[in-house]
């Protein structure tokens, strides 16, 4: 095999494993916690208005979760990351695990800025006639509740993806054993575990490195027929490759 193939195996895993930088990670972040934020939203106003009927509640909720809206936990998310990140000395570079976002998720007050973003949406939609008077007092009143929500959608998800992360660490141990008993339609089965667990996650630079490596190593196994007769070149250049 040469070594245009080899370098060719890179980076085909998922989007997920192209180089970590702190912006891909931060992008990533906007996108999970601005739907965990949404999703609390409407969980929330559920919870406060058990009496509406299911179309009415959408209404309001889009009435409150607008554009704008979303705008703003876009730069509250964005905000309290730069202010955790200062907080616990991350001053630049990247996260290197999910402890480090939890912190910085918490410290940064993510929270207090949705409540604000939550008053700011809610006095939008009852001075735009979409909401009555009514309806905005006991969102108003019961803004707690959502926050509660909301706050409980963001702990889940952390936990979701360090529940992830072990996973992937199991599925690459489990590839490591078959690739070492040179049982390719197992390290497949493993292989394609990976894939979906990466999806899942933040891009953390060790957990990107260890699936690179398994991705190099099954795609050359796979493009020299299943044959596991690799030259120490392809060996040594499939893990320079990450």
């Amino acid at each position: 095999m040469n070594n245009e193939l080899i370098l060719n195996n890179k980076n085909n895993l998922n989007n997920n494993t192209n180089d970590v930088t702190f912006e891909n990670q931060k992008g990533f972040l906007e996108g999970d916690l601005g739907q965990a934020i949404n999703e609390g939203v409407n969980f929330g106003i559920r919870a406060l208005l058990p009496d509406v009927i299911e179309d009415d509640i959408i209404e309001i909720k889009d009435s409150i979760i607008t554009d704008g809206f979303k705008a703003g936990v876009k730069t509250a998310i964005d905000n309290a990351v730069e202010l955790g990140k200062s907080f616990i000395g991350i001053f630049t570079g990247k996260f290197e695990n999910m402890s480090q976002v939890k912190d910085v998720v918490k410290k940064g007050g993510l929270i207090d800025s949705v409540s604000s973003i939550l008053d700011w949406g809610i006095k939008k939609a009852e001075e735009s006639g979409l909401i009555n008077k009514n309806t905005a007092n006991i969102i108003k009143t019961g803004k707690d509740t959502i926050l509660g929500t909301v706050n409980n959608n963001i702990e889940n998800n952390m936990t979701t993806q360090i529940e992830s992360i072990e996973k992937i660490d199991k599925y690459v141990s489990k590839w490591n054993e078959y690739y070492n008993k040179q049982d390719f339609t197992n390290m497949e089965k493993q292989y394609k575990k990976i894939e979906n667990e990466l999806e899942k996650i933040m891009p953390l630079e060790n957990v990107i490195n260890k699936a690179r490596v398994v991705e190099n190593l099954h795609n050359l196994i796979k493009n020299n027929g299943k044959n596991f007769n690799l030259s120490k070149e392809e060996l040594e250049l499939a893990n320079k490759l990450v």
